[in-house]
């Protein structure tokens, strides 16, 4: 048998305790015959069902007993054919005895296999354990289950089941459901088995495992604590992320009644010369280039060869630190689990005497890994201890890569405490929003989580292989409505929404609607308001309307600031969350541009878009806490003005209590409030007083002078 070949024998339930949610089991079985029908085309599958009227199976007939147990489908590879067996169960009306069917399972697939054959062999049972389980012959039930699980744990089988049971609102466990549970439970301490109790459609489909994957080591080997301390571990992958698989490309060349045409496409790569187009260049005589300036230097495969970096593969202990010092969020790609070598009693000693010590001290290790020869990169991965509670289980440890310094990616955001009092949320409306919050919680306290990730379907995923399914059959079919299972998923819970609750949030807060502005880049400068405009109507309790919201400046994309709307467009950069290039980068272009403007004045006509510009360079500043940058800025500017040119700009400057961002403003500020009234009382003290309004552009006069120079 095939490695990676799985032959699966399905138990289902049909006892009339699980008429309701046949249905559901129907969708979940056919979700994992499916997948097997497309991606695991050799492997076989059996269907038994328990809870009929009539008996139809080979033990009973040559032994006798296994009453209401019917081998609806015998093993056979995944066809189309079990997915129609799949959606038309039939109803029994007789009790449903799990144990009977587990033996006719191991049955089907002892005769199907023969004794001692190798592969994976497993049995998935769904049950309600609703069913009276009767008395054996000799012994009690615990007796048979351990039997069973001797026999089951002989011949190399896997066991998994799924225990359907929709409690209802003030439900308890009844007797009978507490003794078939606890013989289940039997199973998982006896044998390699698994049991699993849902309550819901959702987690049913989560439960029932899709695939069986086979763990396999990443690195066997030596954990080095010191040079003359070693101690024998294996590492597993503890987690995997499942994608949606590659889709091929697919070719209809081939004719269509071709047996042995595989249609698809493949692709060779030649390379000729440029000398001679026509032919074609050997492997032999071929060398990779790289770009050095504006040359190409060329480097051969034994060059680049010795150059590889090549660290000696092992794993080995740099130290211990608190555990709080390692936030989970810097845990990075998949976990793996680290255990003692098996059988090794010492190593598991060892193992489990420094996990013990971590979890007392609250500590974690850091470890620098190489799992394999020849390895191009060092992994940096911290230890956590995995204490078991099992007593066939031996203490392990989680292994997590974290990163270099290197990998790290710092996004600065500015404090709340920054934007005015205004605009900062009141007692009534911080617990308005604190209430929202805790509704939303998937694990309140009273009631089991919602959602758990281990019961929890792919969504993605599982759109995707229905609509594969649905597109097979009929390729003009149109993509499938979303299934109820599946919408509980991606849609909010009714249970947890509280209405009430919603109700007093929106109520909390004021929305006003952002009207589309039509028309909006044709407008010029002259058109729009200033900023130090719209602060005055606002000061004044005009109703200004921004018009420009967050998610509207970083959906711009900006990269630079332009001379039309170099305010939205200095905004827009600030917004940008995807570098933390582009604050520094925004800051330094619209100083540019604010002393463009100024070298490029005309008797006063660009002091008011410098002026705003200005007015956004020290709010962004503020925001960013930037503030050196501007108050450096705002001394250069000072210099350059203060009785030369443009001395009426800095006058204007002063009419408008422009100073220096102080500590209040902004904690890294270099000055304080006074030094910063004592700025703008010396900038005050050396000017004249300050225009108005800066002259306007006399256009007839400006044409005038334009006409003489030419």
């Amino acid at each position: 048998m095939a490695r990676n070949k799985e032959s699966l024998v399905l138990l289902l339930d049909i006892s009339p305790s699980m008429h309701n949610h046949l249905h559901y089991v129907e969708r979940a079985m056919s979700t994992l015959v499916r997948r097997k029908v497309y991606f695991s085309k050799s492997d076989e599958v059996g269907l038994v069902l328990f809870g009929a009227e009539e008996p139809d199976n080979d033990l009973q007939k040559e032994v006798g007993g296994y009453e209401n147990v019917v081998v609806f489908r015998p093993i056979k590879v995944v066809d189309e054919d079990i997915l129609e067996a799949l959606s038309r169960l039939p109803r029994g009306m007789a009790p449903g005895d799990f144990l009977d069917a587990i033996v006719v399972g191991m049955d089907l697939l002892i005769k199907k296999l023969g004794k001692g054959s190798k592969g994976n062999k497993r049995l998935c049972l769904i049950t309600g354990a609703q069913s009276f389980i009767k008395e054996p012959d000799e012994g009690t039930k615990e007796d048979q289950v351990d039997i069973i699980a001797n026999q089951m744990k002989e011949h190399g089988m896997k066991l998994d089941v799924v225990v359907f049971r929709q409690r209802m609102p003030g439900q308890t466990k009844s007797e009978l459901f507490s003794e078939n549970l606890s013989l289940l439970n039997r199973f998982s301490r006896r044998t390699e088995a698994e049991v699993i109790v849902v309550e819901s459609p959702t987690s049913l489909l989560g439960a029932v495992k899709v695939r069986n994957i086979s763990p396999f080591t990443i690195f066997r080997g030596d954990l080095e604590l010191t040079p003359i301390m070693k101690i024998k571990v294996w590492v597993y992958k503890k987690t995997y992320q499942e994608r949606i698989p590659t889709l091929k490309k697919y070719s209809d060349k081939a004719p269509p009644n071709d047996p042995y045409a595989t249609r698809e496409v493949k692709m060779d790569i030649e390379y000729k010369s440029r000398e001679e187009p026509d032919k074609t260049i050997p492997p032999e005589q071929r060398i990779k280039g790289f770009n050095y300036g504006p040359q190409v230097v060329p480097i051969s495969m034994a060059e680049q060869e010795t150059l590889k970096f090549k660290p000696e593969k092992g794993v080995k202990l740099l130290g211990f630190t608190d555990a709080s010092s390692i936030p989970r969020h810097s845990y990075m790609k998949d976990t793996s689990i680290l255990i003692a070598e098996p059988g090794n009693t010492k190593a598991i000693l060892a193992v489990s005497a420094v996990a013990r010590a971590m979890e007392e001290t609250k500590k974690v290790a850091i470890l620098r890994c190489v799992w394999r020869e020849r390895q191009a990169n060092v992994i940096l991965g911290v230890l956590t201890p995995n204490i078991s509670n099992k007593s066939n289980a031996a203490d392990s440890f989680y292994f997590n890569i974290i990163p270099f310094v290197e990998d790290i990616r710092e996004f600065p955001f500015a404090s709340f405490d920054s934007f005015p009092a205004s605009q900062q949320p009141n007692i009534v409306q911080q617990e308005a929003a604190d209430n929202f919050v805790q509704m939303l919680d998937l694990a309140p306290p009273g009631r089991e989580e919602a959602l758990l990730p281990e019961l929890t379907l792919n969504p993605i995923l599982e759109r995707f292989y229905s609509f594969l399914d649905t597109k097979s059959r009929r390729s003009d079919a149109d993509v499938p409505p979303v299934d109820d299972a599946v919408k509980s998923i991606i849609e909010p819970d009714p249970e947890l929404i509280a209405k009430n609750e919603l109700d007093r949030f929106c109520s909390q807060f004021q929305l006003k609607m952002n009207p589309k502005k039509d028309n909006a880049s044709k407008k010029f400068w002259r058109d729009k308001p200033s900023l130090s405009e719209e602060a005055a109507g606002k000061e004044a309790g005009d109703d200004v309307q921004d018009g420009i919201s967050f998610d509207s400046l970083a959906a711009r994309k900006t990269e630079q600031i332009g001379s039309l709307t170099p305010v939205q467009d200095f905004e827009a950069m600030l917004a940008r969350r995807d570098s933390d290039e582009w604050v520094p980068k925004a800051i330094r272009e619209m100083k540019k541009l604010i002393t463009d403007l100024l070298d490029s004045s005309y008797k006063g006509n660009t002091y008011h878009k410098a002026m705003d510009c200005l007015v956004a360079l020290r709010n962004g500043c503020v925001q960013q806490e930037e503030p050196i940058e501007f108050n450096n800025f705002m001394r250069e500017l000072g210099n350059n003005c203060q009785g030369k040119r443009l001395n009426d700009f800095w006058e204007l400057i002063v009419s408008k209590n422009f100073s220096l961002i102080n500590k209040n403003e902004a904690a890294d500020s270099d000055v304080t409030e006074e030094e910063a009234k004592e700025f703008l009382a010396k900038a005050n003290a050396g000017g004249h007083e300050a225009p108005e309004k800066p002259p306007a552009v006399d256009v007839d006069e400006m044409e005038l002078l334009l006409g003489e120079v030419v």
